[in-house]
């Protein structure tokens, strides 16, 4: 679900389908939904009102999802949808029939959609259903054509596996093959996967054999997948057959790999051992898995070793470049500095194509600035701009070529407009703020970062947005998703995009609003520095959960923004790979503890979407990360690497100013996460802040509090 259905007063002027109560537990998938919806569209039959078709469509697909297909049928049969909303009245009506084992009627059902001009993912849908109903109704020929078109357009796994199905049963068995083929190795781990991989090899006349190639992509696959046994027993089924040395190396890399994600590190060893008998480009790659366990492991000495190894023996191998660049990193990380400079002006001189060069130049100005040789990092940087004049670390860049400056002493008259420069030039980043703060330090007065502050427009509501209005009333909030979605990817031009990112922060979709102005206002937003652009890269998102949240844990909501802005991009329904959900980022055991805390029922994981609520755990989090650590920075490093990662570097590099201390946190993504969310916090500040400007800095680490929050 990625349409939020905050809904309650958005839509001027239109009264909603369903009560805000309803669409609220749709919109939080809330196990009461559906009946709800039944109860609100009995009443509505009872009096009679104009809305019984719409309310009947979504108490339908309610009952639908809940796996009631015929009462869903009933449902919509009785009460034929507004015509705005007919195809999708179809479309479910056919969904419906055909998990009510009829086939036919739905094939008939999705083939009116199709006929009825849909918008185009409502097309695609319909189009892949219409396929897989007419196989179900026996129709083989017939699927096969809808689904030949259906699975090129759109090569998922279901419609892979549907025209593999269609292809057999018409009595296309070389497609069926090769379809299932794409199935069993692009997704082992899917349920399809294995039914493919089974017919394949059992059904199959004659049986499909898997040869080297098909065995190690899935074992591939598998790994990074986390499924390590399984893959192992797809290497298994190699056993006994003849391999060349590149073979039986590259089988051996991925048995190293697995072993090692089960903790066998013996057999990961002998496995290692004959991968670097194999081609150059194995071994390498083999060294390099060690290495970067190492790496991983905190055991510096050890990595740094095995890195410089790396770039030694593998000098033409993609393993020799990084081990280069993590020698001298690692030289940097363990304070050798006089070595990370020679380590990555080696870097700079073996490997000028790297795609890690423009990092490695920055990172010998770094080495430079720790040693206190101002000149010598002015220098670096210099030449850093001159190879990269239009790289994201520009700014970065002029701004330790100014504080260099400082450092070594420099005049008011010299450092004024040199960090002026970094503010006009890149005024949303860390480095205007620090710019900002050392001119005042300086008794100097900071320029405006922006001349005018977020400017909210009130366009007429383009046409294109009424159809998703409509399913939003509806409470179908995925298909006015696909809906936005669909249009925002047709806009070509900034004057098209801005009325449309201002319609959607007028309906309350902050997140489409921002994914718009990412795309196409950027220019206008930063280059000229346009107030229009700016709101809808810093909306108040949310507002009323925002500064309720934020006063009951006595936490600044503008940081809550700061961070909601870096987690989500303003998205209630983001899901990262860790399983962090909604707005702030939330994991499911995280919300576990916060409740635990704050004498609440364990919510469940879906609860996480709801904004409130995730709002609600993320303030009470950040609020106890500023009660610990004290510090924007340092809190913004602990909501992203944990207390603990945070509380060592404060330990460890505290005594360091805080732009080097910054530059110094080890972790690339956090450096980059605490850089945006500190820049944002301040500038959500100076544009709704009470008038007196954001609070200054603090420019000194402070110690934190060895107790206090730790999850």
């Amino acid at each position: 679900m990625s349409w939020s259905g905050w809904v309650a007063g958005v839509v001027a002027g239109v009264s909603l389908g369903q009560s805000p109560t309803a669409l609220d537990a749709v919109r939080l998938h809330k196990p009461d939904a559906a009946a709800l919806a039944r109860a609100e569209l009995t009443a509505c039959v009872a009096k009679k009102c104009e809305d019984t078709g719409r309310l009947a469509l979504l108490a339908a697909t309610l009952t639908l999802s809940d796996g009631q297909a015929a009462e869903a049928r009933e449902l919509l049969a009785a009460w034929p949808a507004p015509p705005l909303l007919a195809p999708y009245h179809a479309f479910y009506l056919g969904q419906a029939r055909f998990y009510a084992d009829d086939a036919a009627g739905a094939a008939k059902d999705f083939e009116r959609v199709l006929a009825s001009n849909p918008p185009a993912v409502l097309a695609s849908r319909a189009r892949a259903r219409l396929g897989e109903s007419l196989l179900k109704a026996g129709k083989a020929k017939d699927a096969a054509k809808v689904l030949e078109a259906a699975a090129n357009a759109s090569p998922t796994v279901e419609l892979l596996y549907q025209r593999a199905q269609a292809r057999g049963a018409s009595g296309n068995a070389t497609g069926q093959r090769a379809d299932l083929m794409t199935v069993a190795l692009r997704f082992p781990t899917h349920p399809y996967g294995e039914e493919a991989m089974a017919w394949l090899t059992k059904t199959s006349t004659p049986p499909v054999k898997l040869g080297f190639t098909e065995r190690t992509t899935r074992a591939d696959r598998l790994l990074d997948a986390g499924a390590t046994q399984r893959a192992l027993d797809e290497l298994a089924a190699l056993d006994g057959v003849k391999l060349d040395k590149a073979q039986a190396a590259r089988v051996a890399l991925l048995r190293a790999r697995a072993y090692f994600a089960l903790g066998q590190s013996a057999e990961a060893d002998k496995a290692l051992a004959l991968a670097r008998k194999g081609p150059a480009a194995t071994a390498a790659q083999a060294d390099l898995l060690v290495a970067r366990r190492a790496l991983r492991s905190d055991n510096n000495d050890k990595a740094r070793a095995l890195m410089a190894a790396l770039d030694q023996k593998y000098p033409s191998q993609a393993a020799g470049d990084e081990g280069a660049f993590f020698a001298g990193w690692l030289d940097l990380q363990s304070g050798r500095f006089a070595d990370a400079v020679k380590a990555f002006s080696s870097f700079e001189s073996r490997y000028p194509k790297s795609r890690r060069r423009d990092e490695g130049m920055w990172f010998r100005a770094l080495a430079h600035l720790r040693l206190e040789e101002y000149a010598k990092a002015r220098d670096a940087l210099e030449s850093f701009l001159a190879a990269y004049p239009k790289s994201n670390m520009g700014p970065q860049a002029r701004y330790w070529m100014a504080r260099s400056r400082e450092l070594e002493g420099a005049r008011q008259d010299t450092l004024g407009p040199a960090y002026t420069a970094v503010i006009t030039s890149a005024p949303a980043s860390f480095y205007a703020l620090m710019a900002n703060e050392r001119l005042k330090s300086l008794g100097l007065k900071p320029p405006a970062h922006f001349p005018q502050p977020p400017k909210l427009l009130k366009p007429t509501r383009p046409p294109e947005l009424e159809l998703a209005v409509e399913l939003t009333r509806a409470g179908l909030f995925r298909d006015a998703a696909d809906e936005v979605e669909a249009h925002a990817g047709r806009l070509r031009s900034a004057d098209q995009a801005l009325p449309f990112a201002h319609a959607l922060l007028g309906l309350g979709e902050y997140g489409h609003a921002y994914a718009v102005a990412a795309r196409h206002l950027w220019g206008r937003a930063f280059g000229a520095r346009e107030p229009d652009a700016l709101a809808a890269f810093y909306p108040r998102a949310f507002a009323t959960a925002v500064e309720g949240a934020a006063t009951q844990h006595q936490v600044d909501p503008h940081l809550v923004w700061a961070i909601m802005r870096r987690e989500s991009a303003f998205r209630p329904e983001v899901m990262s790979v860790a399983d962090a959900r909604g707005l702030m980022q939330i994991i499911p055991k995280t919300a576990n503890a916060i409740a635990e805390k704050l004498a609440e029922p364990v919510p469940a994981p879906a609860d996480l979407f709801s904004p409130e609520r995730n709002i609600r755990y993320g303030a009470w989090y950040l609020s106890r990360l500023m009660e610990r650590f004290g510090h924007p920075v340092l809190a913004a490093a602990a909501y992203n690497a944990g207390p603990s990662s945070a509380a060592k570097w404060a330990q460890e590099r505290g005594s360091l100013p805080l732009d080097l201390f910054v530059e110094t946190i080890p972790f690339r993504e956090t450096r980059g996460y605490v850089k945006q969310v500190v820049a944002d916090l301040f500038l959500y500040h100076a544009f709704y802040g009470d008038g007196a400007g954001a609070p200054q800095l603090q420019l000194v680490v402070p110690a934190p509090t060895k107790e206090g929050v730790s999850f």
